[in-house]
């Protein structure tokens, strides 16, 4: 059992969620025995290491097809949280469950339906995550370290892919996303780094850690609605029916925030409310086509390759 207390507002089954995060480590050896699911071309990076946090996590690199073939052709880039659950079931926090993005990619970006793109699967550090998750200390749970995470993003991780992949840099190409506290972490450093990052997916987020904290940072934001946003929550997040109306509440109050803020329904903010869907990786995995198809939509390439896109 996790000796951390947590507060009255966190749902039972959010709770156990995060406190076995904390322990990710120790699953390691029972993950190993499930089959691995990986599809595509998939490069790993083994102990990147960090200097602004002291400490190593594993990179997982899907390409798109196409991508050793098109040698002076440069991709969008996707940077998500918890790479250990995106695309191998070998590696995910629930053994055998992953949000299979390079399946989903795959066939989207074969059906033309979205631009070819390069994802980066950051691995959490186990023990590490609340803490580099979290751009405010909660009074219960602590935390609070995703400064010095979205350093490290900035500085080093980011730095490093742009070398050693054929990558457009700018915002307009550069997406960054999560769930749950991942899904707190991306829309915090995403307002924080705008000329970085400009397109967002924020899946089931955390609202309520240190008391709404993410409400009142995009209350104060001097951005203005120029950032493509997706926010999503499942309608049965929560171990009662008014745990789940609490977390849809949150994402609610969250979408009026940002609406406040410059952002436009349907425009440059896709809300979503799955219905039904709980707070695991089998109900974010049945979200990705929507997630993909908002934030990276089908681009056609101009004749020169140099990287400039426009719309088909």
């Amino acid at each position: 059992m996790c000796a951390v207390n947590f507060p009255e507002q966190v749902t039972r089954q959010i709770a156990v969620r995060l406190c076995a995060f904390v322990a990710l480590f120790v699953a390691g050896a029972a993950n190993a025995q499930q089959p691995h699911t990986l599809t595509g071309d998939i490069r790993e990076h083994k102990s990147f290491h960090s200097s602004v946090l002291n400490n190593d996590r594993d990179l997982v690199v899907y390409l798109p097809p196409g991508y050793e073939a098109a040698k002076k052709r440069r991709y969008a880039v996707f940077y998500m949280h918890d790479g250990q659950n995106l695309f191998d079931g070998a590696t995910s926090f629930i053994p055998g469950q992953e949000w299979r993005v390079d399946e989903t990619a795959e066939a989207l970006i074969a059906a033309g339906k979205i631009e070819p793109l390069i994802i980066v699967g950051i691995y959490n550090t186990g023990k590490d995550r609340i803490s580099e998750y979290t751009p405010a200390p909660d009074q219960k749970y602590k935390g609070g370290q995703a400064d010095l995470y979205g350093r490290m993003l900035v500085e080093e991780l980011k730095p490093f892919i742009d070398r050693t992949y054929r990558t457009l840099p700018g915002p307009q190409h550069t997406g960054l996303g999560g769930s749950s506290l991942g899904g707190l972490v991306s829309l915090y450093l995403g307002l924080k780094y705008p000329t970085v990052f400009g397109r967002l997916a924020v899946v089931s987020p955390s609202v309520w850690f240190a008391d709404h904290h993410i409400v009142r940072y995009v209350e104060a934001s001097q951005s203005k609605g120029k950032t493509r946003i997706w926010l999503d929550i499942g309608t049965r997040e929560g171990a009662n029916v008014e745990d789940a109306q609490r977390s849809v509440s949150d994402a609610r109050l969250l979408k009026e925030t940002l609406i406040k803020k410059g952002w436009k329904s349907g425009t440059n903010l896709g809300y979503f409310e799955a219905e039904g869907a709980e707070h695991n990786e089998r109900a974010w995995a049945a979200r990705v086509e929507r997630i993909l198809e908002f934030l990276f939509p089908h681009k056609r390439q101009n004749a020169h390759d140099t990287g400039q896109y426009r719309e088909r």
